[in-house]
């Protein structure tokens, strides 16, 4: 763009269904809240509701913050690529980092109604074995149930996925060429990702109620009626974020500056002319 020209505006009706997706996110947030605390307790820190931060952080982490996180490039279209880049990596790395403060909660609840006592065994211990060990006390068996598995896989590609995004294209280091042969696999992978996420919550979901209340469930009642309004704001907000994304001219443009540093790195790294053939 010209000195002194306004930037250009967002295309038609990208406003509006930002603006729907927050809401919806918001929603979300609100309506896990009020699920859990109207009728799981609340949460607590020093007592088994610590349990119950566990479907809370998943749904911001995993469902809300991700789906920002992969919106990034939608809603910031004319900034530098790479601020839009850290915020990108940034509410990806924050929500995993919320999503195992869910496990660890999780974890120190199991410890407590196991009779260990929490401390001094460990972030990632109290996170990941005390799972494990609450469900030996209750004689429930471990990693049994679709919920546990898609969970489990869904996080740890999660993770994987976020150190692959920052070696690729946060830090200096891989070529022109590789990164041009990582992008489709990073965007595939992201929305796969956002799609199991929200797959794992509505199991959980599915999973507590049965745990919870499986005599009453269908019968119709309260909790029941929120828990599945909660189930069918995940998959609107899955299914607006999913549409935002599948847009091709809602996609940010490259800035011309961004086109000049491309080739350069190009030369750089292949050793190619910015003139030559790609």
């Amino acid at each position: 763009a010209m000195d002194g020209a306004a930037p250009p505006s967002s295309p038609a009706g990208l406003s509006a269904f930002v603006a729907v997706s927050q809401l919806l996110g918001l929603a979300l947030l609100a309506s896990t809240g009020a699920w859990l605390g109207r009728y799981r307790g609340g949460v607590g820190w020093h007592s088994p509701l610590q349990f119950n931060a566990h479907p809370l952080c998943m749904v911001l982490g995993m469902v809300f913050l991700q789906g920002d996180a992969l919106l990034v490039y939608r809603v910031f279209r004319h900034e530098a690529k790479r601020s839009t880049k850290a915020l990108h990596a940034l509410l990806h790395g924050l929500a995993l980092l919320i999503a195992l403060v869910g496990e660890c909660w999780a974890g120190r609840a199991g410890l407590a109604r196991a009779g260990c006592s929490p401390a001094g065994d460990g972030l990632f211990s109290a996170g990941i074995i005390a799972v494990f060990e609450s469900h030996r006390t209750k004689g429930i068996p471990d990693m049994y149930s679709l919920h546990s598995w898609c969970g489990m896989a869904t996080f740890v590609l999660y993770l994987l996925q976020w150190l692959l995004g920052c070696g690729f294209f946060l830090f200096p280091g891989a070529s022109f060429s590789l990164r041009g042969w990582y992008k489709p696999q990073h965007i595939f992978f992201g929305i796969t990702l956002f799609i199991l996420s929200i797959t794992s919550c509505l199991l959980g979901i599915t999973e507590m109620l049965l745990f919870k209340i499986s005599d009453s469930y269908s019968h119709f009642v309260p909790e029941g009626i929120l828990a599945n309004t909660l189930g069918v704001l995940l998959v609107a907000f899955g299914l607006v974020v999913g549409y935002m994304l599948t847009r091709e001219e809602w996609k940010r443009p490259p800035l011309a500056e961004e086109l000049a540093l491309s080739m350069d790195f190009k030369t750089l790294t292949e050793g190619e002319s910015p003139g030559g053939g790609s």
